[in-house]
């Protein structure tokens, strides 16, 4: 049996996760959440064969190649996130003044940083749930790219310009980075 494409590669789906593509969009459900990524390249077709997702193109060129390395890394994520889940951990950190961090529905405040009247506001996006405790900031969900985008948005709203980080190091940062919540259990 040939395959119709000259290059492609093939993702198996896991047990727990439902899988459909609506044209260019791949939806994955697991016990994580839902997840749907549009993988968009005119050279690229993504489809179901049986218990696997084929990626795969009849172009030749290193760059369509590379796509199909992508987008075969962007449904394992999606399996993964779905399945598994991701999480991100910070820390606060100060010396001069004593940052407190409150957690509103999708926005993370950081009051009192450098003592200024004015609280820093940082958005969380997608289904990122964060929680707090003492001074650390544990960011979990089941897509990568949204936890990770929620934790650089806190990062950087304690980004102070101007000044030099190896001695002033006030603010909050990520600790660990895009962790498999099942890698850490383990």
């Amino acid at each position: 049996m040939g395959s119709k494409y000259l290059i492609e590669e093939r993702v198996a789906i896991p047990a727990k996760v439902k899988v459909s593509i609506a044209g260019r969009v791949v939806n994955v459900e697991g016990p994580k959440g839902k997840l749907a990524k549009a993988l968009t390249h005119p050279d690229v077709t993504v489809e179901m064969d049986g218990k696997d997702v084929v990626v795969g193109t009849n172009d030749k060129s290193r760059k369509v190649y590379a796509m199909i390395g992508t987008y075969r890394a962007h449904i394992q994520n999606m399996f993964y996130g779905a399945t598994e889940g991701y999480e991100f951990r910070m820390k606060a950190v100060y010396s001069h003044f004593p940052l407190k961090i409150v957690i509103k529905g999708d926005v993370v405040m950081v009051e009192n940083y450098l003592g200024e009247k004015a609280p820093r506001k940082a958005k969380v996006v997608g289904g990122t749930k964060v929680v707090l405790k003492g001074d650390e900031l544990t960011l979990t969900g089941p897509d990568i790219e949204m936890v990770g985008q929620s934790a650089a948005n806190i990062e950087k709203a304690t980004r102070r310009s101007g000044y030099d980080t190896r001695i002033f190091q006030d603010g909050i940062y990520i600790t660990k980075k895009g962790e498999r919540a099942a890698a850490k259990e383990a």
